[in-house]
């Protein structure tokens, strides 16, 4: 059985990341991307369908002391420590992979600290998700020895001082001591079956050369006040979540991470949303990453170029299209959690804040003093004809809704947004366009949705037109810049919201899944980002110390490596959903920036966030 979620640190290559539990079981690696086959699927299945465990050995589980385990990142890096304390020694184990090279690597180093510890390993090599168990066998090259698995076209070599024996049911399992001082290497390699094994990697020098480009990376990060080592670690998940070649960055590492335990709300989420990745442009450069905002921002206008009827909200990692959705009914799910989910049936919704998110994104990366060029705006035009086009369009929402089609007044607000950041980029930066066409659409749409999204008996926006539902998406209206924060609308609508979603614990969910407008049965837990946007709202209207009572809960729900899932069960007290969640980091990092604004009144030492001015009445 996995890991509760919290239990689970991350490391990554910027391809690709592996989940590593407290225990030392490496339960998720895909190869040779994020959204490739597993390796290593035990997070959503057992053993049996792929793992590789590192621990000391303790024969007698029931008379055995259990060691003691305290692990951290190396500051300002995703390379994971872990210390094992036991009755004979103590141990530390250092985890990463390294950035570069043709293929992924995973190195686990063991260190004697004081006495000595008896650790074992058992490792269980499953390609295709579990599927596939690949051909294994001793090999002898100029390296020494090592295990080299093979199956089709997917091969991995595992080099090591100790190499596991063969076990029962296609594992390999093995015992090795190690004392003070001494130092034991384990490297598995991923590549392709048709080239030749990789060489054994020179473990001190590709641990400082991670350290470096983590540590360098990171530097760029201007201390805000309040949160700073929140902000960077959400900053770091932000690239340990980017392919480095193609800027693509990815909702989540994992996929089918339930959002109710034991429930159908199980998603693949190693794609690429247009909105996080607008949201991750604004964050970067928000913070000093100019070159990675830029990076993101070439992607961006890849992916959606082309026929502006073809607009996706969603793409693979290098821009792909297709993304079917299958289930893999071989694996049981996480915690019973079916079913498992390859693909992602999203990709053929049409939602309309999507392209609203990647104006806003790129509006302020312009207003930054970024210059458009014969590719960049031109295609911003088309996404406006995009909008244009589907301007009575009902769509699926923000949350992807898979009931039926309604004005969701959130989409219609983006809109809006996209619209205007048209009518912005005429006027104030003298960019060619039909700003007469967008400015009367725009304004069109803004009587609309004062008329039909704001329901005067309830004194609060809607999610939808004619409904009395309400949606936490609703708290971005003021960030875009459709009212203020302390329009007496804004501030009834929050009302509201604190009604209806607002549980004991003070965190908010989505929506009320029992008004059944998402197709599926009921039932979900608080969603992170949208608490964070709670957080926002509070510190920028005015009620700063609840802004921070409600910001000190939330980075609670962090684990120890500092986090964040998707969702947070508030009865349980655990993690929910794909983790680690970008939306859950972009929103952490939004809130911080509010809380220092509003805390320090614009005087904090790092770059202040470009914020909308609200635009008419």
């Amino acid at each position: 059985m996995a890991s509760r979620i919290e239990e689970y640190g991350f490391v990554s290559d910027l391809r690709t990341g592996a989940l590593i539990s407290r225990e030392g079981s490496i339960d998720w690696l895909c190869v040779p991307r994020f959204d490739s086959e597993s390796v290593f699927g035990a997070l959503v299945g057992n053993k049996n369908h792929g793992r590789w465990l590192l621990e000391p050995s303790h024969e007698d589980e029931a008379t055995s002391v259990r060691p003691e385990v305290h692990r951290r990142y190396r500051p300002s890096t995703f390379i994971l420590e872990t210390r094992w304390r036991t009755e004979s020694g103590e141990v530390l184990v250092t985890e990463f992979m390294p950035i570069g090279g043709n293929g992924n690597s995973l190195v686990r180093r063991i260190q004697g600290l004081r006495g000595q510890v008896l650790m074992r390993q058992e490792l269980e090599l499953r390609f295709g998700y579990g599927k596939i168990v690949p051909w294994v066998r001793r090999i002898h090259d100029d390296d020494g020895e090592a295990l080299l698995a093979i199956a089709g076209p997917q091969a991995v070599i595992l080099r090591a001082d100790a190499l596991p024996q063969a076990g029962p049911d296609y594992s390999h399992v093995g015992e090795f001591m190690v004392e003070a001082g001494q130092a034991i290497d384990l490297q598995l390699h991923a590549y392709s079956s048709h080239n030749i094994p990789p060489a054994a990697i020179n473990v001190d020098l590709a641990l400082e050369a991670t350290s470096t480009y983590w540590t360098n990376w990171s530097s760029n990060y201007l201390p805000q006040g309040n949160y700073d080592r929140e902000v960077e670690r959400s900053l770091l998940v932000l690239r340990a979540l980017t392919h480095g070649r193609t800027g693509g960055i990815v909702a989540a590492p994992t996929t089918s991470l339930p959002e109710q335990f034991g429930g159908e709300r199980n998603w693949d989420y190693r794609y690429c949303w247009l909105r996080d990745a607008a949201l991750t442009l604004e964050a970067m450069m928000t913070h000093g990453f100019r070159q990675e905002a830029l990076h993101w921002r070439n992607w961006l206008l890849r992916a959606v170029a082309g026929d502006p009827h073809d607009l996706q909200i969603m793409y693979g990692i290098s821009g792909e299209r297709e993304l079917p959705e299958q289930v893999l009914a071989h694996l049981p799910g996480y915690e019973g959690s079916t079913p498992v989910r390859l693909g992602n049936g999203a990709v053929n919704q049409y939602q309309g804040d999507v392209v609203g998110e990647v104006m806003v994104a790129l509006a302020k990366l312009r207003n930054r003093g970024v210059h458009e060029d014969h590719f960049s705006w031109p295609l911003q035009r088309n996404m406006l004809l995009f909008v244009e086009n589907n301007i009575n369009r009902k769509d699926h929402g923000i949350w992807e809704m898979r009931g039926e089609k309604r004005d969701f007044t959130h989409s219609r607000v983006m809109m809006w947004a996209a619209m205007d950041c048209g009518v912005q980029a005429v006027q104030e930066h003298g960019l060619e366009g039909p700003v007469g066409r967008w400015a009367e659409i725009r304004d069109m749409l803004r009587t609309e949705i004062l008329e039909l999204g704001f329901n005067s008996e309830i004194n609060s926006f809607t999610q939808t037109y004619g409904s009395t539902e309400v949606d936490a998406s609703l708290l971005v209206l003021p960030q875009v810049g459709f009212l203020a924060y302390d329009d007496e609308r804004i501030l009834g609508t929050v009302s509201r919201l604190e009604h209806d979603l607002l549980g004991s614990t003070s965190m908010l969910l989505r929506y009320r899944t029992e008004a059944c407008l998402d197709g599926l049965a009921p039932g979900e837990h608080p969603f992170l980002a949208c608490s964070f946007w709670l957080v926002e709202q509070y510190a920028r209207s005015g009620r700063v110390p609840e802004a921070k009572t409600l910001m000190d809960r939330l980075i609670g729900c962090g684990n120890d490596l500092g986090l964040l899932s998707e969702e947070y069960d508030t009865t349980a007290n655990r993690m929910a959903g794909n983790y680690p969640q970008a939306f859950s980091h972009l929103a952490l990092i939004r809130a911080a920036d509010a809380l220092n604004r509003a805390t320090h009144q614009g005087t904090t030492t790092g770059q202040e966030p470009a914020q909308p001015k609200p635009r008419g009445n």
